[in-house]
């Protein structure tokens, strides 16, 4: 069934990794409230481009693909190219792509620039490569962060230390980019994660008073509510069924 708006011009989103997971679940709750998006993705092309398939097939010409490495120098040059090409107007980014990556025995420099360039340098640039088309739709940007950038998950140093600076790096924008643009984070707890699998899923379950694993649409209802609230800026909000409020993280 074709979805039917107003004549209001559409709000575009871009969602950097959602192809698949949390970022599908991102982009699929925002297009249902009227969003119209733009899917990133690196190796998953054929995910995105199947999400894109559905989402037009609700509203016709609602979702494009745009397809970058977010490892390389030049990506966020790209993804403005390509959205300031579509003439779209950009109200929203979501930083959801990211490299989880345990450490080696013998973490290397290259290791390390791969981890901070995918999980905090290239969100950062991104904000402010888009930050002028942002402005114009009185737009904002909503970082995916991690409870274990608060605490450090043991053999993901590396991991850990990208997602600590990615948290520093949405409080600075939120003071670089206003009053024209708000930022936010997330801090997702046990969602769709490693940690809730193989033989410790009910010593994880043991460290959250909500006693539950979280979903995909957790997130993807926060992104919602952020995208939406014109007065709440430089916060990050950890949702993790209580995880964090006791203190305890777990390092792994």
């Amino acid at each position: 069934m074709t979805e039917s708006y107003t004549d209001t011009p559409p709000r575009w989103a871009l969602i950097t990794g959602a192809a698949k997971r949390i970022g599908a679940a991102i982009a699929t709750k925002l297009h249902q409230e009227g969003w119209n998006v733009f899917i990133h993705c690196h190796h998953s092309v054929d995910e995105a481009q199947r999400l894109a398939d559905v989402l037009c097939q609700k509203r016709a010409g609602s979702a494009q693909v745009i397809c970058a490495d977010l490892v390389q120098a030049d990506s966020t040059t790209h993804i403005r190219h390509q959205i300031v090409r579509s003439g779209a107007s950009l109200a929203l980014l979501v930083n959801n792509a990211s490299r989880f990556d345990k450490d080696p025995a013998n973490p290397t420099l290259a290791h390390a620039q791969t981890l901070m360039g995918v999980n905090c340098l290239q969100p950062y640039l991104l904000a402010f490569a888009l930050a002028p088309l942002l402005a114009s739709a009185q737009g904002s940007v909503i970082n995916l962060c991690d409870i274990h950038g608060q605490r450090p998950l043991r053999q993901h140093g590396l991991y850990s230390i990208s997602k600590a600076a990615l948290a520093m790096a949405t409080l600075s924008l939120a003071q670089e980019l206003a009053p024209a643009v708000r930022v936010n984070g997330i801090a997702p707890g046990a969602i769709l994660w490693p940690e809730t699998a193989g033989a410790k899923p009910n010593k994880v379950l043991a460290e959250i008073p909500l006693a539950r694993a979280g979903a995909p649409s957790d997130i993807a209802n926060l992104v919602s509510y952020l995208a939406n609230a014109d007065y709440i800026s430089g916060q990050i909000i950890a949702v993790d069924g209580g995880r964090s409020a006791t203190g305890y993280l777990g390092a792994g």
